[in-house]
């Protein structure tokens, strides 16, 4: 039975967060072009950003990837282009596992970087701290879900395919099911809640990076670099062998 606290969870804050989430992004860009970037702090500290950074960059693309295919793609997709739910349960588990442990490592490595280097401690904004904390609780909970859902099976079997998966591609065509996650797992419930509010706090962080993405390098011409020519007069004099103005007179 669907409660009035299951809509408001699972009907109304989703499309809240999603307004805010592009309300947000389109008055950041209108009114803080300049504040629209990464605040690198590369300057500062480099060890621990070279090995943090791509395990964590490289970390949660995979984890979006994952995310794409399990709640964007129904089940029967998979099935018909030949993929078993035993293939399917492989792959989600043992590369969802490896993504989100190093995601995990990365922005925890990150994070200390931060906390314990002086300079990159100062330059860390109250906003930074909000979005490092609830992206946290997202990473840790989605891997609770798969180790706990997937590996050690506590709570019994749940298909989440078949749940939140439904659920979630319903918010984008306008064909709601707020029972499906009313009677989800908690794990999941405190997931997809923790995952609306990092939505919602996106457009205010230094997240907007990943809208700055330079695609268009894929495409743009070729840079000609030439050679400096030896020519007399276009290269640099040297000092003490070239005769003055005086002299050539």
């Amino acid at each position: 039975m669907t409660t009035s606290l299951d809509i408001v969870l699972w009907v109304v804050v989703p499309y809240v967060c999603l307004a805010v989430f592009i309300g947000g992004h389109l008055w950041r860009y209108r009114y803080d072009k300049f504040g629209w970037t990464t605040r690198s702090s590369q300057l500062y500290e480099s060890k621990l950003l070279r090995i943090g950074s791509p395990l964590f960059h490289f970390g949660i693309l995979a984890v979006v990837g994952g995310h794409v295919m399990g709640l964007g793609i129904p089940e029967s997709w998979t099935k018909a282009v030949g993929i078993t739910e035993g293939m399917y349960h492989f792959m989600a588990v043992s590369i969802g596992l490896l993504a989100g442990l190093a995601t995990l490592v990365g922005m925890s490595l990150l994070i200390y970087r931060r906390r314990t280097v002086g300079p990159v401690f100062s330059a860390t904004t109250r906003m930074d701290k909000a979005m490092y904390l609830v992206l946290a609780v997202v990473i840790t909970l989605g891997l609770w879900n798969t180790i706990a859902g997937s590996v050690l099976n506590l709570g019994g079997e749940y298909d989440y395919r078949l749940g939140v998966s439904v659920w979630y591609r319903g918010i984008f065509t306008f064909q709601l099911h707020p029972e499906l996650m009313a009677v989800a797992p908690i794990g999941f419930k405190l997931h997809g809640m923790a995952a609306m509010a990092l939505f919602a706090l996106w457009p205010f962080t230094r997240l907007v990076h990943v809208f700055s993405v330079p695609v268009f390098y894929l495409w743009r011409p070729y840079v000609v670099y030439r050679s400096r020519s030896d020519r007399h007069g276009a290269r640099a004099p040297r000092r003490g062998w070239e005769r003055s103005e005086r002299s050539r007179r």
